[in-house]
């Protein structure tokens, strides 16, 4: 994906295996979403919407709109609060509600070398897009075998939660390059000093 000047590529992040869960990691290490130009960005990364659509009608309401669905997906996703208090029904209820509206209808158009590409008709709404990932979240909050793959990294202070479909279900990071580098960074360093030490 190609971000220009709205933020730095390794910002961004695509590898959780949801959407859903694409929408919490915005919040690591630090908030992503708080500019409508970062939020686009993060719109067509994410395929919400196929590249080059525009979302110059996007204005200041859209990040707090993805942002208040993030919350609440935190809440069903972490279960903090616990399943049956009034947060986490709350959060299911508002999630629920906000699937209902129609996600963006894509069709197939011929490109410009005549293989069909996804195109929309017309630039989405933000309860459009917004539906999109409630609904993703409610496919994988009811699907029994995703569930067992949702997995916290291990790495230090990170919460992303991520799908684990690696053979044997033994993925530990939520990104080998990101939080596995660094724990084999820490590791190394470890290492040195004990024989320094010794």
């Amino acid at each position: 994906m190609a971000l220009g000047t709205v933020t730095a590529p390794h910002e961004l992040r695509f590898d959780t295996g949801r959407i859903c869960l694409d929408l919490l990691a915005t919040t690591h290490p630090e908030e992503r979403l708080g500019s409508v130009d970062v939020l686009s960005a993060w719109i067509t990364g994410s395929g919400l919407v196929p590249a080059g659509t525009p979302l110059t009608h996007a204005d200041g309401a859209w990040p707090v709109a993805f942002r208040e669905l993030r919350g609440h997906l935190a809440r069903l996703v972490r279960g903090r609060p616990a399943p049956g208090s009034a947060a986490y029904g709350l959060a299911l209820t508002r999630v629920n509600e906000i699937a209902r509206a129609a996600p963006p209808a894509p069709c197939a158009v011929p490109g410009d070398d005549g293989t069909l590409v996804r195109r929309l008709e017309e630039p989405p709404g933000c309860a459009a897009l917004l539906a999109a990932i409630a609904r993703d979240a409610v496919d994988l909050l009811t699907d029994p075998h995703a569930r067992a793959c949702l997995r916290q990294c291990e790495g230090d202070n990170c919460p992303i939660v991520y799908l684990d479909t690696s053979r044997g279900r033994r993925r530990r990071w939520c990104s080998s390059e990101v939080c596995g580098n660094r724990e084999r960074v820490a590791r190394h360093r470890r290492r040195a000093a004990a024989l320094t030490r010794a």
